[in-house]
């Protein structure tokens, strides 16, 4: 009996003995496999190289030549689920790479409260680009121009700095920039080629020699601000226009490309290159497959599928690298479209749409152009093997009939408000978007001809005496008006901000920046309130109307409409009846319409913003509804429209 025990003992000792170096064995081969494979992602990484080869003229990855030919297209004008649809279009037209901004004024509406859900997740961006098989060519500003509001800088850095300089060496403006990089870098260095990511080039600042008054100094110091986070991980660039002027803000160890239209001759462009980057390669960084319209132009402008492809044709025989733009357009949703200034006309405020007669267009489905693009590429590029973008169905929901809601005077009881001695700015108020509605009594004033001056107007104005409309002013086309007037009667003037300027001189504040005179005399005491027009003010404010049915603006409508169908599709909402303000489909905010001067007169609306089941449109009309109070839906976009007929 004992010999069988110590026999039992003895066996579970060599067992356990034996488990125990099986255990510590395995153990170390999994520290060393594990080990391996990091060494292995670490070697991988930093074999991952971007570089400029000025002996060859070329940029080289992992020591090899490279070209791009690239397309802008920019994450925040586009539901998420639309991005893998359109960079697969982009690569099946023989495209290698996509170029975006960042925008900071998305991401930070609200200073140091950060969004980044959404149409706003620029990291799953990235990750789509990678999965599509193409590289990124990162422009992350803080400037970006782009046809947005002031820039896609956030329009309260007006209201906690307003004596800021922008774009310039001035510490207040850096400190912004400074804190809002050190939240977006962390996000955007794993996505840098050299650790493994497809960003291959990264620009500092935005056409920054275009600014007359351009600040080397700012230029270098943000140069140095993005090394400390790309590193030798990705190629810093700069674009300006191909003139030697507007390269006169170039920095060393930021790589010099050049913008052209198709009608500038490509090499005279390219010479503006050589003036300031002897060697390396030969980059049209935004070369402009159409053009930007305003309200209030003529038509939509467009530029020539031939003029494209000819001057593609004469870049890509010279080995130049290419970044379209536009490839795919989008949409100014919401309050983002902003605007230019132009010594001869002025202020002008950009469309809702962003279409830019791009290859694909506003709904992402390809055009003529995309097939004349794929077809040229085709003769320089092995095009992928991946089927064509085809036109998708569009949905047809019908009239809807909208029933009149709160006008802006029922509001006032309902929203807080606040007094000044004299107007005060949007900025002032702590407001970016919408509207704000001044109001004041008036004095011991009596006339038949007062003429009522407000010098200093940003935007658009609609002046009421006793809640009656008697005047509107722009402050390009008028600023003042005869009134004719008594004493104790309520001025109210109602200002709309159309979009902050986004290139030049962009310090754009908004509302009255001014004195208020009548017939001479200052205007003082006045109460304003605000109309931001975003989703707090939709949910403690706007309801049905009880006082009256009255259909007078400007005024909220509302309407509801069934959707059934066991697919939800994209469509475009037809506004031509109506005057000028701006569409809710569900919460989502269209974008602005003003079918009183065009030349857009629909609104794209994206399946996503629609729901099976019931769905709610809120019109806010600033001028004139129709009788019939109907809005339609359009399976086409509506431009160049001639009201009249």
């Amino acid at each position: 009996m004992i010999k069988h025990v110590v026999m039992w003992i003895l066996r579970t000792r060599r067992t356990r003995v034996f488990q125990l170096v099986c255990l510590k064995t395995f153990l170390i081969f999994f520290v060393l496999l594990y080990s391996l494979d990091k060494l292995s992602q670490r070697w991988s990484r930093m074999s991952r190289t971007f570089e400029i080869d000025r002996l060859h003229d070329t940029f080289t990855m992992d020591g090899r030549p490279f070209r791009f030919i690239s397309g802008s297209f920019h994450y925040f004008r586009a539901p998420q689920s639309k991005w893998r649809s359109i960079m697969r279009s982009m690569r099946a037209a023989g495209l290698t790479a996509l170029s975006t901004y960042i925008e900071w004024s998305s991401h930070e509406v609200i200073p140091r409260q950060y969004r980044y859900e959404g149409h706003r997740d620029f990291e799953y961006f990235f990750q789509l680009a990678a999965e599509e098989g193409l590289y990124v060519l990162l422009r992350p500003g803080p400037f970006i121009c782009g046809e947005r509001d002031f820039g896609g800088l956030p329009a309260w850095l007006l209201s906690v700095a307003p004596d800021i300089v922008l774009r310039r060496n001035d510490p207040k403006y850096q400190f912004y920039v400074t804190r809002w990089f050190q939240q977006l870098f962390p996000k955007l260095q794993k996505h840098l080629y050299g650790n493994g990511g497809p960003i291959i080039l990264v620009q500092v600042e935005n056409e920054y020699g275009s600014d007359e008054n351009c600040d080397p100094e700012h230029a270098i110091w943000l140069r140095d601000l993005l090394r400390s986070y790309v590193k030798d991980n990705a190629v810093l660039y700069s674009t300006d226009g191909a003139f030697e002027d507007f390269l006169a803000c170039t920095v060393d160890g930021v790589y010099a490309t050049v913008d052209f239209t198709a009608f500038q001759n490509t090499n005279a462009s390219f010479q503006a290159q050589r003036f300031v980057e002897r060697r390396g390669p030969l980059v049209n960084s935004e070369f402009y497959t159409g053009w930007l319209t305003h309200w209030q132009d003529p038509f939509v402008e467009t530029v020539p599928t031939e003029d494209v492809i000819n001057s593609l044709r004469e870049m890509l025989d010279l080995g130049a690298n290419i970044n379209m733009y536009m490839f795919y357009g989008g949409t100014n949703f919401g309050f983002t479209s902003g605007a230019n200034y132009n010594e001869k006309k002025g202020y002008e405020p950009s469309l809702t749409s962003y279409d830019y007669d791009s290859p694909l267009n506003e709904a992402g489905d390809p055009t003529d152009k995309y097939f004349a693009i794929r077809n040229l590429l085709g003769n320089y590029v092995e095009l992928p093997q991946l089927p064509l973008p085809r036109e998708t169905s569009k949905g047809d929901y019908g009239k809807v009939l909208l029933n009149p809601q709160d006008s802006i005077f029922e509001l006032t009881s309902k929203i807080s408000s606040v007094y000044s001695e004299h107007p005060m700015s949007f900025e002032s108020l702590s407001q970016s978007t919408g509207f704000v509605l001044y109001d004041t009594i008036i004095p011991d004033i009596a006339c038949e001809s007062c003429l009522l001056d407000v010098p200093k107007l940003h935007d658009f104005a609609y002046v009421f005496l006793d809640e009656q409309l008697v005047a509107q002013l722009y402050r390009i086309a008028q600023t003042n008006s005869s009134l004719t007037v008594e004493p104790n009667q309520k001025l109210s003037i109602f200002v709309e901000n159309m979009g902050r300027i986004n290139q030049g001189e962009i310090h754009d504040f908004k509302g009255i920046l001014s004195q208020v005179t009548l017939q001479g005399q200052v205007l003082t005491d006045w109460m304003m309130y605000k109309f931001p027009l975003d989703k707090i003010f939709f949910n403690t404010s706007v309801q049905r109307s009880e006082r009256t049915k009255s259909a007078m603006c400007p005024r909220f409508f509302l309407g509801t409409f069934e959707i059934d169908h066991a697919q939800i599709l994209d469509t475009f909402l037809d506004m031509r009846r109506w005057s000028k303000g701006v569409v809710f489909i569900n919460g989502h905010n269209l974008g602005r319409y003003w079918s009183e001067k065009g030349p857009q007169y629909s609104l794209f609306v994206p399946s996503d913003f629609l729901r099976l089941g019931l769905n709610k449109i809120v019109v806010f009309e600033l001028f004139n509804a129709p009788e019939n109070r109907m809005v339609q839906f359009s399976t086409k976009p509506i431009f160049n429209y001639d009201t009249l007929q």
